[in-house]
């Protein structure tokens, strides 16, 4: 039977790497209908915080990484000092104090990893190992090998950082007359620059949420760190990706993270959403920048979505192309002011103002017919007016159709606009 097991600190909030453990781990348990068991290691009882726990199993949640069975170490300290007082007893352990710390043999130590092959290590490098820390606490290695063990997990998948603990813990499985389970050592997750920072990705999951990214986009995207569906896929679903998963095939290099990468990926989703999911998922973003209260009008806001959504590589870039739609006023980018609205248009905009206020409905074939009459009465060319009118209306030189905005603009504030232009 299969077991895998997440165990994070609650020391701090969930991370990319740490989300990235989580996923392979629920992938691996999932693909072989095995169970995946969430361990929350607080034995450090100082550095612990309810709220740290609280944000892991959240972003978890959010993640859908749900997992089998729920274990915290904190309470589990007596089974601790029983197997500790085992060991004593048996002349493997002895007391410093309070500590009881275990004794090392010299011997060579064997593991074979399912990622990177055989790794040997030899125990003269390891001193005497301390099991339980003189405050009452066990170490983190002598409660991971005791819970590993009576929790029956058959795989460890963690990062390549934890490579080093692995020989003490196969030392204490050996004391304790215990299976070791089989091991897979993760790649590092690195920056495009080197070392992974906040610059360059190494946030907690929570701020992915605020950011505006989809948990289906960020789960995708952290399964190819280090793992690849096959056929040059990128954009693949969690349920596809786990009838090809193989723990084996997972690489030993390096993961390289980039922030285009997934942004691009979370764009690619954004666009299969269903129009309705979008609006809702958009809702408590809009409500946060106070742009709609309970009262909105949801086809509206529906319109306007639908406008913007092939332009989206996050939520928040909703906020940003679309906010001259919720303010009152706008106040135009101070280049697209300087190259479109340095010439008075007061005129045209004026015999504009005329024309749109006349119109009914105020729809994008009215508009672009009243603004083309309109370029035909004052022997312009569309493009005399086309940029200068979207800067004044929306602040911007770039966007969606432009009679498709003014639509979802409305009358009132596009005649206010104009008339405020020069």
């Amino acid at each position: 039977m299969i077991r895998v097991r997440f165990a994070p600190s609650p020391t701090g909030y969930l991370h990319i790497g740490g989300a990235r453990t989580a996923l392979f781990n629920w992938m691996y348990a999932r693909s072989q209908n095995g169970t995946f068991i969430l361990r929350i290691e607080d034995t450090d009882q100082q550095r612990s915080k309810k709220e740290f726990e609280e944000e892991i199993l959240t972003s978890m949640k959010w993640l859908g990484l749900l997992w089998d069975e729920l274990y915290h170490q904190s309470e589990r300290f007596d089974v601790y000092r029983q197997y500790a007082d085992k060991l004593i007893q048996e002349d493997k352990a002895y007391k410093d104090g309070e500590a009881v710390i275990l004794k090392i043999p010299q011997q060579e130590i064997k593991l074979f990893d399912l990622i990177r092959g055989e790794i040997a290590f030899d125990s003269a490098t390891i001193k005497d190992q301390v099991l339980i820390k003189s405050d009452g606490s066990p170490t983190y290695s002598f409660a991971c090998v005791v819970d590993d063990a009576l929790m029956e997990i058959s795989h460890v998948i963690r990062g390549e950082d934890h490579i080093s603990n692995t020989p003490k813990q196969m030392m204490i499985y050996q004391a304790l007359g215990l299976k070791a389970p089989k091991y897979a050592h993760l790649p590092l997750i690195m920056g495009e620059e080197g070392r992974l920072s906040k610059r360059t990705g190494a946030v907690a999951v929570s701020d992915y949420k605020k950011e505006g990214f989809l948990p289906e986009a960020l789960v995708n995207y952290l399964m190819l760190l280090g793992w690849s569906p096959g056929g040059n896929q990128e954009v693949v679903d969690i349920k596809t990706a786990l009838k090809n998963f193989s723990i084996n095939k997972v690489n030993k290099a390096a993961a390289i993270f980039s922030m285009e990468k997934l942004e691009w990926i979370n764009g690619q989703y954004i666009k299969k959403m269903d129009d309705e999911k979008l609006v809702e998922a958009l809702i408590p973003f809009l409500k946060d920048k106070n742009y709609i209260n309970g009262n909105f009008d949801r086809k509206r806001l529906k319109n306007i979505v639908k406008l913007f959504k092939g332009r989206l590589s996050t939520l928040t870039d909703f906020l940003e192309w679309a906010d001259f739609v919720f303010v009152d006023e706008v106040k135009p980018d101070e280049a697209a002011r300087k190259e479109h609205l340095s010439v008075n248009r007061a005129k045209e905009f004026e015999l504009l103002r005329k024309r749109f206020a006349a119109l009914d409905p105020f729809d994008a074939q009215s508009i672009e017919a009243a603004f083309r009459e309109t370029v035909e009465a004052l022997g312009l060319k569309s493009a005399d007016l086309v940029h200068p009118i979207r800067v004044a209306l929306t602040g911007r030189a770039v966007g969606p159709g432009l009679f498709e905005t003014i639509e979802i603009l409305g009358k009132e504030k596009t005649i206010q606009r104009l008339s405020k232009a020069f």
